[in-house]
């Protein structure tokens, strides 16, 4: 069999994104026939054996599974988190597959701790690692309480391009969407995905976050999904991912 990269074997498999795994693989928590395994490594699926936290990691046949989650904040999204905080799995641990048995799923992207709302998980490695390339411009739709009273033009400067990290964000469709006197609800529109994006443009203007919740992934919402809540996508939505150019 043609060998594949490490990090894919273990989205192959359903047990973490590559991302996941190649951090994992960085620690020195993964060997391959006994030896630690190495960033870049290849492996021939039928003949190499891959261990992970005492656990043989092989392919399986269990169904493609993806589900929406409205996170709480104070939750983390890694699978495992090395400080020991409450994450993301743990609020899906009861989800099944067809013939009963628990499914382990991994977050497709990331939504920071401080931060609320739509989620998506699974263990299908394929379509995570599709979702979360650079290429793929799904818009994702955050409502952000501010605090202060903010007009029109306000806001559109709000979604003016910044330097993050030495490069320079697109511009960001903002719009007031509710709030009073006090606070103002503005809604983001992002066609990428830089670390605590939202939070460090708004910094970048001296403008407080009061509350920052995802609603939506391209035609994906929230709705009335509770917080700390979960629901299987159904078939026009897995449809709808896949079919993403």
């Amino acid at each position: 069999m043609e060998k594949i990269r490490l990090s894919k074997y273990f989205t192959d498999c359903g047990v973490m994104s590559r991302r996941a795994a190649e951090e994992e693989i960085r620690n020195g928590k993964i060997t391959v026939n006994g030896h630690i395994a190495e960033l870049g490594e290849k492996i021939d699926p039928e003949v190499d054996e891959v261990i992970y936290k005492g656990r043989k990691i092989e392919a399986t046949a269990d169904e493609k599974i993806c589900i929406m989650l409205n996170k709480p904040r104070g939750i983390v999204c890694t699978a495992a988190d090395e400080k020991g905080r409450r994450n993301v799995t743990e609020l899906c641990r009861d989800v099944k597959n067809a013939h009963g048995d628990r499914v382990r799923l991994y977050p497709i992207g990331r939504l920071d701790m401080d931060s609320d709302g739509l989620l998506l998980l699974t263990n299908d490695g394929e379509l995570a690692n599709k979702l979360m390339h650079p290429r793929h411009s799904v818009p994702k739709i955050y409502h952000v309480t501010l605090k202060g009273a903010f007009d029109a033009e306000a806001l559109k400067v709000l979604g003016e391009p910044i330097d993050l990290d030495g490069r320079l964000t697109m511009r960001v469709r903002v719009r007031r969407v509710g709030g009073d006197a006090t606070v103002t609800v503005a809604e983001f529109e992002l066609f990428e995905g830089r670390n605590r994006q939202i939070r460090r443009m708004c910094e970048a203007h001296g403008v407080k976050i009061e509350r920052l919740q995802r609603v939506a992934i391209g035609k994906l919402k929230l709705g009335t999904l509770e917080i700390g809540k979960w629901r299987r996508l159904d078939k026009n939505e897995i449809e709808y991912l896949k079919a993403i150019p």
